[in-house]
């Protein structure tokens, strides 16, 4: 048996309990019982609830106390309402189980006895509807579990635990907020962290672990383009922010086509364009707003830099004066780097979850976008944090094709096997990087 089963093994042997005691549970129906009992509940009480980014108060103090009559010692109010809970059970390593708490402006039709109604005024303080539609729901319900199973099995792991119920992850801002606001100094800094994602594209109960990059780096960019005012019969005499707009939008693309090597993948999608009144003025300003992603530091760069290069170039060709130019704007809160998962510690939580669960439900499955998640900033290089984010399947395999996506109006999953796998997946990768010697 080589050193990583040895640990698997060990890990495994620890969770389940010896064969001679008979207070041992076998995790799986101490997670069935607490999902008939608790979870299922807490999971339709948050689905009903859910909360915009940055405002998650309500959501936030819930799961305060359920952490704290756990017996952890928890701080609140961590870059605005994030949450983040601490049981030292002796020497080892210490493991951060995250997940995020965040809803979508979306009003929620998928017709769910306990669909939300509910409606919030965000960080820009327009009131909207308010949907679970990413499964962050699911996230919040297995940490708890997790954190359940974990407490009352504190003899059969040593380290220290850290749980963080983390804000704002759809504007991929709420990571770097509590990060800013001194999370690694005011609880233990982890050496492992750990997260994972509820996929409507994967048969509910099955898992996939990766090796290396799991999300593209994301980057939001606005442009102001200037121009200068006229009449619609007498473009030579006005500046057509309308043409330059146009033609930055075409001239990123080609650009970013001959001077990003082939095999390094990139998007850049504009997403909005406004500019003008009406049919005849010639208007002085359009404004763009664009995602940028990729899949690597050095890329994301120069993207960038190509970005700021085309519009000074465009805007100059168009004989627009210098106090005029462009103005590039990357939104300093709303990015996040790659997520790349460490290799060997998704190498041995991929190893005991197989063990744990049969290797017929580890699946592999190749990336189908560029998506973007701010667990990287926990993780991000010169940290010192080794992280590993995995994904659980939520889709009914009857239902696999026709599942509506995340971020839809229709948006559900089946909960029951979403939630024991995660909290289950969970609980073993803790145990796994963090067993009683």
């Amino acid at each position: 048996m080589n050193r990583l089963s040895a640990t698997v093994s060990a890990a495994l042997l620890a969770l389940l309990g010896s064969a001679g005691d008979t207070r041992a549970e076998v995790l799986g129906e101490a997670v069935a019982r607490d999902y008939s009992e608790s979870l299922r509940g807490l999971f339709e009480q948050l689905h009903a609830n859910p909360e915009l980014s940055h405002r998650e108060y309500q959501t936030a103090a819930l799961l305060a106390g359920i952490f704290r009559e756990l017996g952890y010692e928890v701080t609140e109010n961590i870059g605005g309402t994030g949450v983040a809970a601490v049981l030292d059970n002796g020497p080892g390593p210490v493991v951060m189980l995250r997940a995020d708490m965040d809803g979508l402006p979306i009003e929620e039709q998928s017709g769910l006895p306990y669909a939300s109604v509910a409606r919030q005024a965000g960080i820009d303080e327009v009131e909207q509807p308010v949907m679970h539609a990413c499964g962050h729901d699911v996230h919040m319900t297995a940490l708890v579990g997790a954190a359940r199973r974990l407490a009352a099995g504190r003899d059969k792991w040593s380290g220290t635990l850290v749980l963080v119920a983390q804000p704002a992850e759809e504007r991929l801002s709420g990571a770097a907020a509590m990060l800013e606001d001194g999370l690694y100094e005011r609880v233990p800094k982890p050496d492992y962290a750990l997260a994972f994602h509820v996929s409507s594209m994967l048969p509910a109960g099955e898992i996939q672990v990766r090796r290396g990059i799991t999300h593209s780096s994301m980057d939001n960019v606005d442009i102001v383009v200037h121009g200068v005012g006229g009449h619609g019969a007498s473009p030579h005499l006005a500046i057509d922010p309308v043409m330059i707009a146009s033609q930055i939008v075409i001239s990123i693309q080609s650009s970013i086509s001959r001077s990003i090597a082939p095999q390094s993948p990139v998007v850049v999608t504009v997403g909005s364009i406004h500019g003008g009144s009406k049919h005849n003025i010639i208007g002085d300003r359009v404004d763009l707003q664009m995602t940028v992603r990729s899949d690597d530091p050095e890329t994301r760069q120069r993207v960038l830099e190509i970005i700021d290069e085309v519009a000074d170039g465009v805007a100059r060709s168009f004989s627009v004066p210098d106090d005029k130019l462009p103005e590039v704007r990357r939104s300093r809160t709303e990015s996040t780097p790659p997520n790349i998962n460490d290799a060997e510690t998704a190498d041995r939580v991929r190893s005991a979850l197989a063990a744990y669960f049969g290797p017929e439900r580890i699946v592999e499955i190749p990336r189908k976008g560029m998506g973007a998640e701010d667990f990287a900033r926990f993780i991000e290089p010169g940290l010192g944090v080794r992280g590993v984010y995995f994904h659980v399947g939520g889709a009914p395999l009857a239902q696999l094709e026709a599942a509506p996506h995340h971020h839809s109006a229709f948006f559900q999953i089946e909960p029951e096997p979403a939630i024991r796998t995660g909290t289950e997946a969970m609980t073993v990768g803790a145990l796994t990087l963090m067993p009683r010697e």
